[in-house]
């Protein structure tokens, strides 16, 4: 069974910090191009994060660049976004999914796993 599973979610201080994994079952994750995407109550979906399938190349939302980290372990068929100095408007649910574009059609996604940035 081809899936993905985030895992790392939970509650963070602002200005802490957080690591999220994506994990892949029933396929190799190098083959793909893993994007971080989130949903926040009463929002859009939106692009977070990306990391490329050929040379690790990466793309970040203004919103995240300098915080948010991604990468990848090969090795772990893991991808993972590191969050630093989160802020209450990161609160949301994550999810990662087999490319960088949102709405592209045969695309693996995730569950979801819930960040929430609170004192």
């Amino acid at each position: 069974q081809v899936q993905l599973v985030e895992s790392g979610g939970g509650l963070v201080q602002p200005g802490g910090s957080l690591r999220l994994s994506c994990a892949a079952s029933g396929f190799t994750l190098d083959y793909y191009a893993i994007g971080w995407f989130r949903q926040a109550p009463g929002k859009e979906r939106e692009g977070v994060s990306c990391i490329s399938s050929s040379d690790g190349s990466t793309y970040y939302a203004d919103s995240v660049k300098g915080r948010f980290t991604i990468s990848r372990d090969n090795a772990k068929n893991t991808v993972y976004l590191q969050m630093n100095s989160p802020k209450p408007e990161d609160t949301a649910v994550y999810y990662c999914a087999t490319d960088c574009m949102m709405n592209r059609a045969g695309t693996t996604w995730g569950q979801g796993t819930q960040v929430t940035v609170a004192a």
